[in-house]
């Protein structure tokens, strides 16, 4: 019996990355891949994007993974909501490598806002203590405005309802 990554192996190819396959050069046993390695590295869970061409998740998954556990050693629980003066902050997403973390909240109208690990770590700590961190609005380096993310975002709207009208 030959599987669908030793078939993939055997025709060889080019894979999205822009080299020739790692199953047709060096990889020699195939372990399995599941989502879970998609989603520590903050992957869209579109299979067409994640399948290799055998059409099993690509196997370049798990070599990737340990980085990316390493990195997030350092960063605090995606559920821990940070205690401003304006209200709770709930995590949105991150930038691993860039050390960048955005959060949201209801009462500051639901804006993207981009802090830095470090920044995050002060809000949680001051938490910690009993105290409040000042507005997210207040936070946000002078270099990072309230982020682009919210003019792509009512342009995505906008144009999720242009294509409804068509």
């Amino acid at each position: 019996q030959v599987g669908l990554r030793q078939e993939a192996a055997r025709l060889g190819g080019v894979g999205s990355c822009g080299r020739e396959l790692c199953c047709s050069t060096w990889l020699t046993d195939f372990r399995k891949v599941n989502t879970a390695s998609a989603r520590y590295q903050q992957l869209s869970l579109n299979p067409q994007k994640l399948a290799g061409q055998c059409g099993k998740l690509k196997c370049c998954l798990n070599f990737e993974l340990d980085s990316y556990l390493d990195a997030l050693k350092g960063f605090p629980k995606q559920d821990i909501k940070l205690e401003t003066e304006k209200g709770l902050a709930s995590f949105v997403k991150m930038d691993i490598f860039k050390g960048l973390l955005w959060y949201n909240s209801k009462e500051e109208g639901f804006k993207w806002f981009q802090l830095t690990l470090e920044q995050v770590q002060e809000v949680i700590a001051m938490n910690k203590l009993g105290e409040k961190a000042p507005s997210l609005e207040e936070l946000v380096p002078e270099k990072h405005p309230v982020r682009v993310v919210n003019e792509v975002l009512e342009r995505i709207d906008i144009a999720v309802l242009e294509a409804s009208y068509k």
